[in-house]
């Protein structure tokens, strides 16, 4: 027995040797004309094959091409940033380092009293309360 007769369910081994003694049983010069018909469509098949459908086989090589120039064109001519982004208002972000580095203010913010920071809060946050 050979490799693949080996894998093959009882079932399958004994559909195959009734295909194969039917194909037995039919006569040669009918067996030549079978073949030869099926020679003739496979060739058929073969010739029929218009080059329309060739343009097809490459319509995915031509396609990744595509997605190739297209991702290299966003990325290699992107225009850089010119302005830094800036927040909102007249807040400077050198006062906040200011703040954060002077020692002596935060030892004051964490042992002081927090009511002069609420009241400050609250002016600004009140319509007019930042005027003045």
């Amino acid at each position: 027995m050979s490799p693949d007769s080996e894998r093959l369910t009882e079932f399958e081994q004994r559909s195959r040797a009734m295909l194969h003694e039917g194909v037995l049983r039919v006569d040669g010069r009918i067996r030549s004309r079978l073949n030869q018909a099926r020679q003739a469509a496979v060739a058929e098949a073969a010739a029929r094959r218009p080059t329309f459908w060739r343009f097809f086989t490459l319509v995915p090589t031509a396609g990744a091409a595509a997605a190739a120039l297209l991702v290299t064109m966003v990325l290699w001519h992107r225009q850089p940033q010119i302005e830094l982004p800036v927040a909102e208002g007249t807040h400077s972000t050198v006062e906040d380092l200011d703040l954060l580095a002077d020692s002596e203010g935060l030892d004051l913010m964490e042992g002081g009293d927090n009511s002069f920071y609420e009241w400050a809060l609250d002016q600004a946050d009140s319509p007019g309360g930042a005027d003045g």
